[in-house]
């Protein structure tokens, strides 16, 4: 909607306290293109902003309790939906720069079944830790969940688990330490 615009039928409001499937869809048949303008706008990718958009109206439908209209219109509150959503996104593609930068130079593959028989072991690999993860005690695969496989500080799992950081750090050694012999036993 424009300024300027005026809307045919019920307002946001009058369709966000509707609620249900209906009124979702008038609403997101409403904003859907000037959500996707505005992700375009944030990203230059056509493909992005469409990724973009469907998470923003997910998100909505997710948290249509937390909706602020600002002057009777949704809008606002999507588009900022949208960009907290671009920034997370290009958060991720950074992690994922640098992740590529630091791999070695000079290797090439030729040959692209030998990258995706990489893939494979690597992903049989990523296998093998996590059913050895799941022999750990409860505290300790909760530990490693966190901090080893999903990447958060000792402090941040502490807070979550509430207990103290010296608590994860021991979690943590005690569970590298029985990873390392049930990988050894397991390659036996």
């Amino acid at each position: 909607m424009r300024q300027g615009e005026r809307v045919l039928g019920p307002s946001d409001g009058e369709l966000w306290a509707a609620g249900g499937e209906d009124a979702f869809t008038q609403l997101f048949e409403r904003h859907a293109e000037a959500v996707w303008n505005h992700a375009y706008r944030l990203t230059a990718s056509w493909t992005l902003a469409e990724d973009l958009t469907s998470m923003t109206f997910l998100t909505a439908w997710r948290r249509r309790d937390e909706l602020t209209l600002v002057r009777d219109s949704a809008r606002p509150w999507l588009y900022a939906v949208a960009g907290f959503l671009a920034r997370t996104e290009f958060r991720r593609a950074t992690r994922f720069q640098a992740l590529v930068a630091r791999l070695p130079l000079g290797r090439d593959v030729d040959d692209h079944a030998d990258w995706v028989a990489e893939q494979v072991d690597s992903d049989h690999g990523m296998s093998r830790v996590l059913r050895a993860v799941d022999l750990l005690p409860r505290a300790e695969q909760e530990a490693v969940r966190l901090c080893l496989i999903g990447e958060v500080s000792t402090a941040d799992a502490a807070a979550v688990l509430g207990v103290t950081e010296v608590s994860v750090r021991s979690r943590l050694s005690r569970a590298r330490t029985r990873l390392r012999e049930l990988l050894q036993e397991d390659v036996s």
